[in-house]
């Protein structure tokens, strides 16, 4: 088997046993000759077989030319991991490599018993994988004797670090001998890893394979631009339109997870959630679930999810933005493991569009942006699934003949076909509709942001030409109030039951923007804003007569000859608009303009005119003292 050379004989029968044909490209350089007795620093992603990697570099220092290992006693080997759930996962996967040499492995990690812990190290190990704080647990109270160690592995290292374990592994390395072999292992290898590396190891090799240079070649990455109010929604559709086997929905906090989690349970999925409030047995239990079919939906915060493997997991679905490009990279991670694809979807919404594209190209990845999918695509690939589905190809049984022929002869092929139709649909959760918005291309945005275009339309003196009949409205925000069409646009669908379509030029002042709206959908634009024709955040819509001359001077400083509207006949008008107003000029209501009331004044210690009369304590001559009870 030229694939095994030079792997320890006992660890090839395993590989053999398990099915591995080939090795990834880690594996490989794990088996270096040069690499037997060095330390290492491994740049390798998350998916790549790192855990098999570092067993076989461990198998020739740990059992050192025999075949199966002695008796256990105190360990040889240990496994540093960030998370409980990628502890678990490395000793399930050590079990089998090291089966045929007859490995003692055991597992120390936090919410788990701890006695149970104690008691299987003094009953002897050979390797012990575990997490950083129960390991420093087990050091200080001298049940993890580390006199024997010739081996440490740390598993995501740059992890590790993030969650702040910094003094739990210097602690643990400090503790272990100095004359053993420290493998390092991280997805990337910034500033702080590589200082780790160099106080704790000794002349370690760099290795960078092949598949961190090809990490996303099995995952399809797309970025889905919504409106911000339809998040949730998107993240429905996309569920929904790919159907996957297992798929994961990440958020940034436990209260996203929870809130999800509930939403999505009441629209007829089967979802789990994964956050660190959850006991040990609690996230067991919930990852079981999705490995037996159970489940399907996984919703998990970034640190419960940290090195679980799922089989199947086909999406992962990026709720909340993650923070930085290696977030990204492990999120996705999740799915497109070992040859199988996957894919990874980000949901944008359009007020943090270019935080987006600024994470994707610090990842050094290239996401295809569109839409997600509308709630008639998702009822298309329904039916795509329905009439692919392979229950049609069996043949009715013996037994359901019967059965079978009564229904045909009671009810028609036609009924029974409509039947079947609607009792697949009631099992799966109804697609949403969403907002339409739009998918700019990147020069036309860039362009935008750079201030050489202010408007949504081409440049244009007027209408456009191929946007027919229409209706100028005056939108009651600018340049001046940080106003952009791509907010803007969502926000007039949304209040004012428009689509993208309706939209037409969009023109920006400074303290008010000029929008164009179908003629057909202008009365049910109105409508739909209500009595005060106001929108969110308190913005006001003012329908205009006529096209506004956009030469002259804000339109907004116009006098009332000028501006010729009505538009000091809905709300009361603020400011200095007053002066404006033609003499004999009525309101809504026909109550007449009246001048204001004067401010009050001070006369002998009482506040005259106004509404009333102040008759309260008064002031002791005026100079600021309040005159004594008794003489009030």
């Amino acid at each position: 088997m030229t694939e095994y050379n030079g792997v320890v004989p006992a660890i090839a029968k395993a590989l053999q046993k398990r099915g591995y044909t080939e090795l990834t490209p880690v594996q490989k350089a794990m088996l270096d000759p040069a690499l037997a007795a060095s330390d290492a620093l491994v740049s390798a992603q998350t998916g790549s077989g790192k855990t098999v990697a570092f067993g076989l570099a461990l198998a020739p220092t740990l059992l050192d030319g025999v075949e199966r290992f002695a008796p256990a006693a105190a360990p040889l080997a240990l496994v540093i991991a960030p998370t409980r759930e990628l502890a678990l996962q490395v000793k399930r996967e050590l079990e089998w490599l090291y089966e045929m040499a007859g490995a003692v492995i055991v597992s120390c990690v936090g919410g788990m018993d701890i006695r149970s812990e104690r008691r299987a190290l003094e009953r002897g190990a050979h390797i012990v994988v575990g997490t950083p704080g129960r390991l420093c647990d087990h050091i200080r109270r001298n049940a993890l004797d580390m006199a024997d160690l010739k081996a440490v592995v740390l598993d995501e290292a740059d992890e590790m670090l993030d969650l702040g374990f910094r003094e739990d592994l210097e602690f643990i390395l400090e503790s272990a001998p100095d004359e053993r072999r420290t493998l390092m292992f991280s997805a990337t290898v910034p500033a702080a890893i590589a200082k780790l590396a160099k106080s704790y190891q000794r002349d370690a090799v760099r290795i960078s394979t092949q598949a961190e240079e090809k990490q996303h070649v099995d995952i399809e990455y797309r970025a889905l631009v919504v409106s911000p109010s339809d998040r949730e929604n998107a993240i429905i559709n996309v569920l929904r339109y790919y159907e996957a086997r297992n798929a994961i929905v990440f958020c940034s906090t436990r209260a996203a997870v929870n809130h999800l989690t509930a939403r999505f349970h009441n629209r007829n999925f089967n979802v789990v959630a994964l956050s660190g409030e959850l006991t040990q047995n609690e996230r067991s239990h919930a990852l079981q679930a999705m490995r037996d079919g159970r489940a399907r939906v996984c919703i998990a915060t970034d640190v419960a999810a940290r090195g679980i493997d799922l089989p199947g997991l086909d999406l992962v679905v990026h709720a909340d933005l993650p923070t930085n490009p290696e977030t990204l990279l492990h999120r996705s991670g999740r799915t497109g493991r070992a040859g199988r694809k996957g894919v990874s979807a980000l949901i944008v919404p359009l007020n943090v569009r270019r935080k987006a594209e600024r994470l994707l190209d610090n990842a050094g990845i290239a996401a295809s942006w569109a839409r997600p999918p509308s709630a008639e695509e998702v009822m298309a690939r329904d039916d795509e699934r329905l009439l692919a589905d392979p229950i049609f190809a069996d043949r009715p049984q013996d037994e359901e003949q019967d059965l079978v022929q009564k229904l045909i002869a009671s009810h028609g092929a036609e009924t029974l076909a409509a039947a079947f139709v609607r009792l697949y649909r009631a099992n799966q959760s109804a697609p949403e509709d969403l907002i339409e918005v739009s998918v700019q291309d990147d020069r036309a945005r860039k362009r935008r942001d750079n201030g050489e275009a202010r408007e949504f339309a081409p440049a244009q003196k007027g209408p456009r030409d191929d946007f027919g009949p229409s209706v100028w409205f005056s939108v009651s925000v600018g340049r001046k109030q940080n106003a952009e069409p791509r907010w803007l646009i969502p926000m007039l669908c949304r209040n004012g039951n428009l689509t993208k379509r309706e939209i037409g030029a969009i023109k920006m002042q400074p303290d008010e923007t000029f929008v164009e709206i179908a003629a057909d959908s202008a009365d049910g634009f109105l409508g739909a804003l209500g009595p005060n024709k106001t929108m969110e955040r308190g913005i006001r819509v003012v329908r205009l007569n006529g096209t506004p001359d956009f030469s002259k001077p804000a339109y907004a400083k116009k006098s009332f000859e000028e501006r010729g509207d009505d538009r000091f006949r809905g709300d009361k008008p603020k400011g200095k608009f007053n002066k404006d107003r033609p003499a004999g000029a009525e309101r809504q209501d026909d109550r007449p303009w009246t001048k204001k009331p004067g401010k009050p004044k001070f006369e002998g210690g009482k506040f005259e005119g106004g509404k009333g009369k102040f008759d309260g304590p008064r002031f002791d001559g005026g100079k600021g003292k309040f005159a004594k009870k008794k003489d009030r």
